[in-house]
């Protein structure tokens, strides 16, 4: 038990070092929605929110870019994030399961935050409602490879000229079909850490 113990407050310390690496506002966000989950023992949201360091690349991919639509909005951390991140930017977040968790999340960003962001309780295959253009589809959501292909179809045509398309998990041991979709759907993109990265032609 000691061990364990010891091993959670290394795991801690390196989370709470690693916020060096987000702008202030985003580092603010994180250590108030760490703090309440560490409160609440909201496992959920400490072990499956983006890392610092990525979010951290998945922020320098969405700067200038006010459209953005998350696939998988779990308790919402990343969502909140890239609203903090940019004033104009709006972000469109998609996940038919609705945690009870994510209030208590949106309740510790500004208002001014919350009011850009849309949560739409729906899987991620519905794909964009009418004249919806996308500069920035973050894809997080299932991670098997027939789920991620589908969903990468689905969104595809609302992609505007350059937009970047951002799949979560890639490479991560527990998660091989994120990679075995981008091999499938044959995109030729780049790796940002645990991100692969594709721009639309």
């Amino acid at each position: 038990m000691k061990r364990d113990g010891l091993r959670r407050c290394a795991a801690d310390a390196r989370f709470l070092l690693a916020l060096r690496v987000l702008p202030p506002s985003v580092a603010l966000f994180f250590l108030r929605a760490w703090r309440y989950a560490h409160r609440r023992g909201d496992e959920f949201s400490l072990s499956s929110s983006i890392r610092p360091s990525e979010l951290a690349a998945l922020l320098r991919l969405a700067r200038g870019r006010q459209s953005v639509v998350e696939l998988g909005t779990g308790t919402g951390w990343s969502a909140i994030a890239l609203a903090l991140a940019d004033r104009k930017r709006r972000v469109v977040s998609y996940d038919p399961c609705a945690r009870t968790e994510r209030d208590a999340y949106l309740a510790r960003a500004w208002p001014s935050v919350r009011t850009r962001i849309e949560l739409r309780h729906e899987p991620d295959s519905t794909g964009p409602r009418g004249g919806e253009d996308v500069e920035l589809l973050f894809i997080d959501s299932s991670h098997d490879r027939d789920s991620v292909v589908t969903a990468f179809h689905a969104w595809h045509d609302s992609l505007l000229p350059g937009a970047i398309v951002a799949f979560h998990d890639y490479e991560h041991p527990g998660h091989p079909g994120v990679r075995d979709a981008v091999v499938d759907l044959g995109l030729d993109g780049q790796q940002h850490g645990g991100l692969y990265v594709w721009r639309a032609p």
